[in-house]
């Protein structure tokens, strides 16, 4: 037998000791501390149950509780258990054309909508969340707390929004480091592309890092007006407006790097079939293991019998007060 938490069973014993020592002495001791009325009521004293019966059940039962909260437990040993699922790490673009209207309202909350649908398709796999633009950012570490990853993700408004290029050869590297000790390496970019500049050295390190690459494209071949930090249109030095599409260039790249892409839609049909797509190749391979103690509960006797006694301790307050309402009555009648 031992405790989970014997700190309290410490922190609260020694108070006890010394209210039941100061119970079990003279009124004479106890009233220099307590007011006559709270020493009235503790000491609880009835015709149909002796007082020091009462004060003795009174001190048991939160003897038992303070028992129940040190949580005892019997220990059967370490267990190694297989973890189901995978890791995989999200990276959501936050350059300045995200903030295009093609799709609606823009490509920002379009991608954010969208890893939402996906940590809802894989509730039980561990995730982590960077966010990209000229210098990348872990957003959130992994973790397969699905609600605390959309509450990340929704707070990046459009103040996060970096004008400046977009620098996947950081990402990259940013991306093999976190990645560094997980097998497999997976990463799943929400992205409105990007030239084949800016992507030139980013399947390079992402191949020699053994990373495999999942793009959801946002945004149209048409294509959309960039907005600046102020909702106006950007114009180019000729005088014209600034025209951002999406480019599909980084989805070649993903299945050039063992991956696959898909062009975010509306509703959630297209995360489930890239979903699918990614369990169909990892269907065999796991997290890991994890090592959990084995333990058999018990604080819930002592909590029970605790409550038991208290519950007989308090058994005639309500007809003594009765009692004590009818005294009052016929002295006002007097």
């Amino acid at each position: 037998m031992s405790f989970v938490n014997p700190q309290f069973f410490w922190v609260l014993i020694v108070p006890f000791i010394i209210f039941a020592f100061l119970i079990s002495t003279n009124k004479e001791r106890l009233s220099r501390i307590f007011d006559e009325k709270v020493l009235k009521r503790l000491s609880a004293t009835d015709e149909s149950m002796p007082m020091v019966v009462r004060n003795v059940l009174m001190l048991l039962s939160v003897l038992l509780m303070i028992v129940a909260l040190a949580r005892p437990v019997m220990e059967k040993g370490d267990k190694k258990v297989e973890v189901q699922g995978l890791t995989l790490l999200t990276a959501l673009d936050i350059s300045g054309s995200m903030r295009s209207t093609d799709v609606y309202p823009n490509r920002l909350t379009f991608a954010k909508k969208k890893m939402s649908a996906l940590f809802d398709a894989m509730p039980s796999d561990e995730i982590g969340v960077v966010a990209f633009a000229y210098s990348p950012f872990v957003l959130a570490p992994f973790s397969s707390d699905k609600e605390t990853l959309k509450m990340m993700v929704e707070g990046v408004d459009d103040s996060y929004i970096n004008m400046g290029s977009t620098d996947f050869s950081a990402l990259a590297e940013l991306t093999a480091s976190l990645l560094e000790k997980k097998k497999p390496k997976i990463v799943l970019l929400f992205s409105d592309g990007g030239d084949e500049e800016a992507i030139a050295g980013f399947s390079e390190i992402l191949k020699d890092n053994e990373i495999d690459l999942y793009v959801v494209l946002v945004g149209t071949d048409k294509g959309a007006p960039v907005i600046d930090e102020n909702g106006k249109p950007i114009t180019q030095k000729d005088g014209t407006i600034a025209i951002t599409q999406r480019n599909d260039a980084l989805g070649e790249v993903a299945k050039e790097n063992g991956g696959a892409y898909v062009v975010a839609g509306n509703g959630d049909t297209d995360i489930k079939q890239l979903v699918s797509v990614i369990r169909g190749k990892y269907k065999n391979q796991q997290q890991g293991e994890v090592t959990v103690k084995e333990r058999v509960e018990f604080f819930y006797y002592p909590l029970g019998l605790g409550l038991l006694f208290l519950l007989i301790s308090f058994g005639s307050m309500p007809r003594r007060m009765r009692n004590e309402k009818l005294e009052m009555k016929n002295e006002g009648r007097k």
